[in-house]
């Protein structure tokens, strides 16, 4: 098991690369602006379980195939990009069209909390950038043959940290959705988190291993 400096020096880690601007960022901030609190809430946990589905898998070794495999990198990658631009063209659209709703009609047409689970999910597991990341990190907090309960404890904290870092980001920008979903400011919303989805996906795309 993990001392206690050990699991604040893990939390304190993945705190940092959680409040990195990057795609779970930006897709947490849209669900909670557009959709509430609870689609936000909802949007974090899945990447939550996304966090901790690339701690595991790289504790026992299967992420580093990944790291590997160029071929398989770039895969992933590639799929992830267009994943978040595709994202990005949605809500592009949808600012162009600009045909919303007043905020006390929005609630029924908004994403729900299933469907921003998954979103949530899918761009977390679909970034390869979490590979690498936790690739570089594993090590220094487990041994090279880690055991099953060294391996769970450092996906809890993984986890744990990444919700309660983006629920708070959820809660914040959920009690501020009667801004948000004002038509102007929705239309310029999805604006601007558009191209900030597009711009991601296409830098991504551009990066290379």
């Amino acid at each position: 098991m993990m001392s206690t400096a050990q699991i604040l020096a893990l939390a304190g880690v993945i705190l940092l690369g959680c409040m990195s601007p990057g795609p779970d960022f930006v897709i947490v901030v849209r669900n909670a602006a557009i959709s509430g609190r609870r689609a936000g809430i909802a949007c974090a946990a899945g990447i939550a379980l996304g966090v901790f589905g690339w701690a595991v898998v790289t504790a026992i070794g299967v992420a580093g195939l990944l790291a590997a495999s160029a071929m398989a990198y770039t895969v992933v990658k590639l799929v992830g990009a267009g994943y978040l631009a595709y994202l990005g063209v949605r809500a592009l659209l949808a600012a162009r069209r600009g045909d919303y709703a007043d905020a006390e009609a929005l609630g029924p047409k908004q994403r729900g909390p299933l469907a921003a689970f998954r979103q949530g999910l899918l761009t977390n597991l679909l970034n390869p950038k979490c590979a690498v990341f936790f690739i570089a990190l594993v090590p220094q907090f487990l041994p090279a043959d880690p055991s099953l309960l060294g391996t769970a404890e450092l996906g809890l904290v993984a986890t744990t940290v990444t919700l309660t870092w983006f629920a708070i980001l959820a809660v914040g920008i959920g009690a501020l959705r009667h801004v948000f979903t004002r038509r102007r400011v929705r239309r310029a919303l999805d604006a601007v988190m558009g191209s900030l989805m597009v711009a991601l996906g296409l830098r991504i795309a551009a990066q290379g291993n």
